[in-house]
């Protein structure tokens, strides 16, 4: 487990200098902070949440984690978590994400009542509205390829322009490699008689999916709302994974074309990858660009909030716990009466 200083391996109970890892996530943008975790249990007690491993000699290391200053905790495999534990990460305002090895993959997550709507409202606002839509898969190609294009170009331009740059590095990247002419090819039907470099780029996608996955969640943003793709529940987790593949998975699975077991060593090499890429910060900054590029400052009330709040079409946004009932009697109108939303 790591916790930005130092690494407590659940394997063998003992206390090492770490490396940078995943794991040790500084905090990012409107104070997002993420702790990765594996093969311990974490468990509630007197004094709060703590990870647990047990030596092979049954010696137990226990190290206390900060709750409520964490925003995301990523459980890795081997981990197990009691009731108790996770109704604390809850009241926290915690986001709890169970993943694969080292963040790689996100099999299924937590949204804290307290997660602030602030990104969600703006993915929702540019989403509905086609002229923000097309300018937000206009920044997106820009972050990708770093090459504006007018604000006229529509999005069928767009698409065919990102296909153009692609294919031009898959045949860059095959003969820098001297493997022949590549073409990209997904069947799943016929797996096992696609090409090495298909099918480690399939298995790094796939990794990288799980990473983009568990960022939209610790923001609260919806995973099925895209600017470019659409119709699947993960079509904003295509959109920002697209935005690294150039960089990242696409270069892999070259470099594994003479693998004999390509996927796996495309798991094991992104996932080694990570302790350069810093990869979940970045997302998390790139998305909060994409869809808020004039707000360079996050709000300075952090992630969370405490409140919920009423929208009204003129203002925008009024105090709940409030009877707004029009009435002339100035003993009535305060907040003893039946009051909308949560009191």
């Amino acid at each position: 487990m790591t916790d930005g200083r130092t690494t407590y391996d659940g394997r063998t109970a003992r206390k090492r200098i770490a490396s940078p890892t995943l794991a040790m996530l500084p905090r990012v943008g409107d104070s997002l902070s993420f702790l990765y975790a594996d093969v311990v249990r974490i468990v509630q007690d007197d004094t709060g949440v703590s990870a647990e491993t047990t030596s092979a000699d049954g010696d137990v290391t226990r190290v206390y984690l900060p709750t409520s200053a964490l925003s995301c905790v990523l459980l890795g495999p081997g981990t197990s978590i009691t009731q108790p534990a996770l109704a604390t990460f809850a009241r926290h305002g915690t986001t709890v994400v169970c993943t694969g090895s080292g963040g790689v993959r996100c099999y299924s997550a937590t949204t804290s009542d307290s997660l602030t709507t602030r990104w969600l409202e703006h993915q929702v606002r540019h989403w509905c509205d086609p002229g923000r839509r097309l300018a937000v898969a206009q920044r997106m190609y820009l972050m990708r390829f770093d090459a504006p294009v007018p604000p006229t170009t529509p999005l069928n331009t767009l698409r065919g322009l990102e296909g153009q740059r692609v294919k031009a590095l898959y045949k860059l990247l095959a003969q820098q490699h001297r493997i022949g002419r590549f073409r990209r090819n997904y069947d799943p039907a016929s797996w096992d008689e696609q090409d090495p470099v298909n099918l480690a780029l399939s298995s790094a996608n796939t990794c990288l999916y799980g990473i983009v996955h568990a960022a939209l969640v610790a923001l609260g943003c919806s995973t099925a709302l895209g600017f470019v793709h659409q119709g699947k529940q993960h079509a904003m987790v295509y959109d920002i994974a697209d935005l690294y593949k150039a960089e990242l998975t696409i270069p892999l699975a070259f470099s594994l074309h003479d693998s004999t077991h390509p996927e796996a060593m495309a798991r094991r090499s992104f996932r080694e990858g990570l302790r350069l890429y810093k990869l979940l910060p970045r997302i998390i900054a790139d998305v909060q660009s994409l869809l808020a590029p004039e707000e360079a400052e996050p709000l300075p009330d952090g992630h969370h909030v405490e409140l919920v709040n009423l929208w009204d079409p003129t203002v925008g946004s009024v105090p709940a716990g409030v009877n707004y009932a029009e009435t002339s009697d100035p003993h009535e109108g305060d907040n003893s009466g039946s009051s909308v939303g949560p009191s």
